[in-house]
């Protein structure tokens, strides 16, 4: 992986493109990082044809589409959000509990009613298509597996690096296509979702979020490069944990990692994996090859 000057910005999947975009705006303009992850995680969240964060999400198996969020400063600071329902931007309600709350995280109504005492507007984020989706589902008693791919995007996680030299990072998702009615993933868990050290730098994950959470993944690449790993090789070896508790594997996790010097690192169990990077006035996709 090449060295990069701040600002940069990176995202995971193709859908992160149009929000790295807004989010290098921000840095651009001298925006503070906070500021780019969640204004950028914000474009993805309001699109609706991806499937799986914010509007147009899938459902889970009762035709509900609930979101978890987090998102984390250079101060170490955190705010969380899970299963929260009808509401449009859960990343930008996870930074008014980090900001405007005693708390990290809050959960379904509680979560919806902080929201709606701080500005936020109750709205229907069904999207049409997810609904006709979920009914044909059901109908047809479908199997389907949910092997996170580039076709099966899983989440926005979003990290970036200001002029000022400060790290921030967030990520959102509706989660799991289908996931059982009150399921939870990786996204909302400072640690394994994301996690920031302004010292060192930040990681953030995607994928099969049970296996992110037993292996408290991001937090472990940043504990990592505490010790002196490239950024690409701490996200190797976050991969690597989670490849060596089974001998066949039909599901997808990945990692993204940025240092507080610019340099940084890209992971996945499975090829598919995506991320987009932003720096020196550039935006790009990159494909990360499984070399196993």
């Amino acid at each position: 992986m090449r060295k990069s000057k701040k600002p940069i910005v990176m995202a995971t999947w193709k859908h992160g493109y149009n929000a790295n975009l807004k989010a290098y705006e921000v840095l651009h303009n001298n925006g503070i990082a906070l500021d780019a992850v969640e204004f950028g995680i914000n474009v993805t969240e309001l699109d609706s044809k991806v499937r799986t964060v914010g509007y147009g999400g899938y459902t889970d198996d009762e035709g509900k589409v609930t979101l978890d969020a987090c998102i984390m400063d250079h101060l170490g600071n955190a705010g969380s959000v899970v299963y929260l329902q009808d509401i449009k931007n859960p990343i930008s309600v996870a930074r008014k509990v980090m900001e405007k709350s005693n708390h990290v995280m809050l959960a379904g109504a509680g979560a919806q009613s902080f929201a709606l005492k701080n500005g936020f507007e109750k709205k229907n984020i069904l999207y049409s298509k997810s609904k006709k989706d979920w009914e044909e589902w059901v109908q047809n008693k479908s199997k389907l597996k949910n092997l996170i791919n580039e076709d099966n995007h899983d989440t926005i996680t979003m990290l970036a690096l200001d002029n000022k030299g400060n790290l921030a990072g967030g990520s959102s998702t509706s989660g799991l296509r289908y996931k059982s009615h009150g399921r939870v993933g990786d996204s909302p868990i400072i640690g394994s979702g994301v996690f920031v050290d302004n010292e060192i730098g930040a990681a953030g994950a995607t994928g099969q979020g049970e296996e992110i959470m037993k292996t408290v993944g991001s937090f472990l690449i940043i504990e990592l490069l505490k010790q002196g790993y490239h950024p690409q090789k701490a996200c190797e070896e976050a991969i690597k944990r989670i490849r060596s508790k089974y001998n066949k594997i039909d599901f997808q996790a990945a990692y993204i990692a940025l240092r507080i010097d610019g340099e940084i690192g890209a992971a996945a169990i499975q090829n598919g994996f995506s991320y987009v990077l932003s720096y020196d006035n550039k935006t790009n996709l990159n494909k990360v090859i499984n070399s196993d």
